[in-house]
């Protein structure tokens, strides 16, 4: 393969997506595309079917979507490459079959990872699903170099920064990389580790993300549960709009051709998070647009048509309800509110 034909090859993601650990409703995934993100990536091993994928690309327009990742283990190769020809035939160029092979503690068929995942790719490659619509999920070197030659790239998850230039450097220019990171938008430290720990918890037991972070050079104490404050703090972004973006932005410069962003959380966090994020990150100018609209519909579930009088200041922004009974507040902490008109605190109208 030559370095054009590489470069060729490397899916168009945009900087920045976001990374949801399963389907979200098709409003969402617009006001995601409305915020700027290039990206929509599906994690919780979906079944092999991957219906969800024709109502989040009907409901858009130029998102990529993505898996992070289909489990090899749980989804036949052959009904997945159905199921991808099925999706590309309807909005072509517009989805990216991430694969992966799960993890040996939790999959009683977990056994020679590596020869499965070979054999996986081998029945896509004989039902045509194109090596340049599929990325590896990819820790260790050996599986980072089988995403090299038989992928358009590889997507690592819970990883940091240093990983993604060590990747870099084993892959080379040409292959697509394409790094997971979890963001808690908050300046309290201990809140945030609190939050991460909850989710790191699970992965404090699979020998693959361990054996990594030991590879990147944490101790023995550190990947011990409940995690360090230096490893849940490599793991996971936390601080103003500004500080997470700062720290997203070192994948892009060790490497990554695009990031893709976990919020933690509930779900009502998703989109006022990533609205927060949006300008620091470039993504957006602070406009009003889908991301504002969604977070008013969120708390103005009876609201019909637009907001109104959407505006944005120092402050954070505000919207009306088109009847003007309620108002809602986004902070720049990410934090949204909503009030009837006659309920108003002082100084907030």
């Amino acid at each position: 393969m030559t370095d054009t034909e590489g470069v060729a090859l490397k899916p168009d993601l945009g900087r920045f997506g976001v990374w949801t650990g399963g389907p979200v409703p098709p409003e969402q995934a617009s006001a995601i595309e409305g915020l700027g993100y290039g990206a929509l990536w599906v994690g919780g091993s979906p079944a092999a079917g991957l219906e969800f994928a024709e109502p989040i690309l009907a409901a858009t327009e130029h998102l990529q979507l993505a898996t992070g990742i289909v489990n090899i283990w749980t989804a036949p190769a052959d009904e997945v490459a159905e199921s991808y020809h099925r999706i590309e035939k309807a909005y072509p160029g517009r989805f990216l079959l991430g694969i992966g092979v799960g993890h040996p503690e939790h999959t009683e068929q977990y056994t020679k990872p590596y020869d499965a995942l070979v054999a996986y790719l081998d029945a896509l490659d004989a039902a045509l699903v194109p090596t340049s619509r599929r990325v590896i999920a990819a820790l260790g070197p050996r599986v980072l170099e089988l995403a090299r030659d038989r992928s358009a790239g590889a997507h690592p998850y819970l990883t940091t920064p240093e990983h993604t230039a060590q990747a870099r450097e084993l892959v080379g220019n040409t292959v697509f990389l394409a790094p997971e990171h979890k963001v808690v938008l908050t300046r309290d430290a201990v809140q945030a580790r609190e939050s991460g720990r909850k989710t790191v918890d699970f992965y404090l037991d699979l020998s693959n993300y361990v054996n990594n972070w030991r590879r990147l050079g944490f101790t023995a104490d550190d990947v011990a549960r409940p995690g360090s404050d230096k490893l849940i703090d490599a793991l996971v972004a936390h601080g103003t709009p500004e500080m997470i973006a700062a720290r997203l932005r070192e994948h892009l410069d060790a490497g990554a051709d695009h990031v893709a962003i976990q919020v933690l959380g509930s779900r009502r966090d998703l989109v006022p998070t990533l609205t927060e994020l949006a300008g620091p990150l470039g993504l957006t100018q602070g406009q009003p647009g889908v991301g504002t609209t969604f977070c008013v519909r969120l708390f103005l579930p009876e609201m019909t048509g637009e907001p109104r009088g959407v505006q944005f200041d120092a402050r954070g922004w505000r919207a009306f309800a088109p009847d003007d009974s309620a108002v809602v507040f986004g902070a720049p902490s990410g934090v949204v509110r909503s009030f009837a008109i006659t309920d108003l605190p002082s100084g907030v109208a």
